[in-house]
């Protein structure tokens, strides 16, 4: 038998981020100060945001997250790529929290196992548990909920690695499911397109932006497929948004959009990055 501790500790911060809790606090704070605040039709279901290191995309990250500033939250549910190879197309965590720097992410056990069995009558898949992975994607927007909230929240950690359409649109009804009455939000974690020049970059990037802003997961999923346009979370945002849907979103808007360039001067090979609100 695999042994795993119960608490899955980061294997990033201090890397992709400051390990130091108070250089933690005061970058996060810094990037969604800057970000200008943007009045938004309804209220925030869920967040579109880049998950590259801070130094890169810690700003466009504070433009999604300068939208929830000050709410309160009783679950987040993030939804994530993951970078490794699994056999299987969803998966969970196996740990019951999540460390960084600024505390402890409990994970709300019970919920991802109601989602998982809602998951499993609707489509035959599961959430699969893994144990210490190394997966940046969903850890890094942890440290921005802990700052952007103002009370502590319980996780629901998902990660998708599947551009199943059909898939997708009956998990992402089976979580929505799961989720009715429950104060929820959803946050999905991509980048945009990588190491194209800056011209290429926007081009793509602007294709891909447009589908989501259409709240079109089935549109996201083929301007991938097509090479339209990349996300590597694009199996995340896809099920974000129709997850999104069913409690009763409907509109997406833009915040921000940017470049590695803009912080690394480097605009030969560039990684682009999004910041997108979802509302009701």
């Amino acid at each position: 038998m695999n042994y795993y501790p119960p608490v899955r500790r980061s294997p990033i911060a201090g890397a992709w981020y400051p390990d130091n809790p108070d250089l933690l606090k005061r970058e996060i704070d810094s990037y969604i100060d800057q970000a200008a605040a943007v009045t938004l039709p309804g209220e925030v279901v869920g967040l579109i945001a880049p998950h590259a290191g801070y130094f890169y995309s810690g700003l466009t990250a504070g433009y999604a997250y300068r939208c929830v500033k000050g709410h309160s939250y009783d679950t987040c549910v993030v939804f994530s790529p993951l970078h490794d190879y699994s056999p299987n197309d969803l998966l969970t965590t196996a740990h019951e929290a999540y460390a960084t720097p600024l505390g402890q992410v409990p994970v709300d056990r019970p919920l991802v196992q109601a989602c998982s069995q809602k998951i499993a009558d609707a489509t035959g898949e599961v959430l699969h548990n893994i144990a210490n992975d190394r997966e940046h994607s969903l850890e890094i927007q942890l440290p921005f909920l802990q700052r952007a909230l103002v009370t502590p929240f319980t996780l629901v950690p998902i990660m998708v690695r599947t551009h199943n359409a059909r898939l997708l649109e009956s998990t992402a009804r089976a979580i929505a499911d799961s989720l009715k009455g429950k104060t929820v939000l959803l946050v999905a974690s991509t980048d945009l397109s990588h190491f194209y020049n800056e011209n290429e970059a926007n081009s793509l990037d602007s294709t891909m932006l447009q589908n989501m802003t259409a709240f079109s997961p089935e549109g996201v999923l083929k301007a991938e497929r097509c090479g339209e346009g990349f996300a590597c979370g694009a199996g995340a945002v896809a099920l974000m948004l129709w997850t999104s849907r069913f409690l009763g979103a409907s509109q997406v808007t833009l915040l921000h959009h940017s470049t590695s360039a803009d912080a690394s001067g480097d605009s030969s090979g560039v990684v682009g990055y999004g910041a997108l609100a979802v509302t009701r």
